[in-house]
C-alpha cells in the first residue's frame, strides 16, 4: 500500500488521552509513545491528558475533546483489558455515533503475530463522534507502537492509497 508523493502532507490535530489509576504525566510511556509518533509523523499535538479508570470520566473527556473544533483525532491509550477497572471500550461506545469494528480486528490480527493468544485480551476499538475520529488502543508501549507503526501511520496520512481516514475528514458530519 503506498505512499502517493504527489499529494501534500496534511497535519492532523491529535489529542492523546491515557486513562489510568496509577500513571502520572512523568511516566506515562504509553503517552510518551504516541506524541513522540505522532509528532515525528508531521501531525499536531492538540491536547494531551490522563484521566483515571471511570466510565463517566473517560466519556465526559471524549465529549468535551468531540465539541473540540481544534481536535480532529482522539487516541487513548488503556483500560481496553477484561478487568473490572477497565471500561475505555464503555465510554467510547458512549458517545460514539459509528463504530469502526475493522480497527479492533485488524489490531488484534497484527498483535496476535507478535504477542500470539494474549491478543484475544485486547478490546481495542474505534468509532466517530461529531466530525472526530475516536481510536482506543491497550496501554502498554508496545501496543502503542503497534497501533500507530501498523495502523494509524498511513491511515492518518492523506498520501496513503488507496484510501485513509483524513481524507473522510471533511465528510464524517454529512447527513
Amino acid at each position: 500500500m503506498p505512499i502517493d508523493d504527489t499529494r501534500p502532507f496534511v497535519p492532523v490535530r491529535i489529542a492523546v488521552l491515557t486513562v489510568s489509576d496509577t500513571r502520572t504525566e512523568a511516566d506515562d510511556r504509553s503517552g510518551d509513545v504516541l506524541v513522540q509518533r505522532l509528532t515525528d509523523a508531521g501531525h499536531e499535538l492538540a491536547r494531551r491528558e490522563i484521566v483515571r479508570d471511570d466510565r463517566a470520566a473517560i466519556a465526559d473527556k471524549l465529549r468535551d475533546w468531540i465539541a473540540d473544533d481544534g481536535i480532529e483525532v482522539v487516541i487513548t491509550t488503556g483500560g481496553t483489558g477484561v478487568t473490572g477497572r477497565d471500561v475505555t471500550p464503555e465510554a467510547l461506545a458512549d458517545v460514539q455515533e459509528k463504530e469502526i469494528a475493522g480497527f479492533g480486528e485488524l489490531f488484534r490480527m497484527l498483535s496476535y503475530e507478535k504477542i500470539g493468544t494474549s491478543t484475544i485480551q485486547s478490546r481495542c476499538t474505534a468509532g466517530v463522534a461529531g466530525g472526530t475520529y475516536l481510536f482506543a488502543l491497550p496501554g502498554s508501549p508496545g501496543a502503542c507502537r503497534d497501533g500507530w507503526d501498523m495502523i494509524l501511520a498511513t491511515q492518518l496520512d492523506i498520501r496513503f492509497r488507496p484510501c485513509n481516514f483524513v481524507e473522510l475528514l471533511p465528510r464524517l458530519q454529512e447527513t
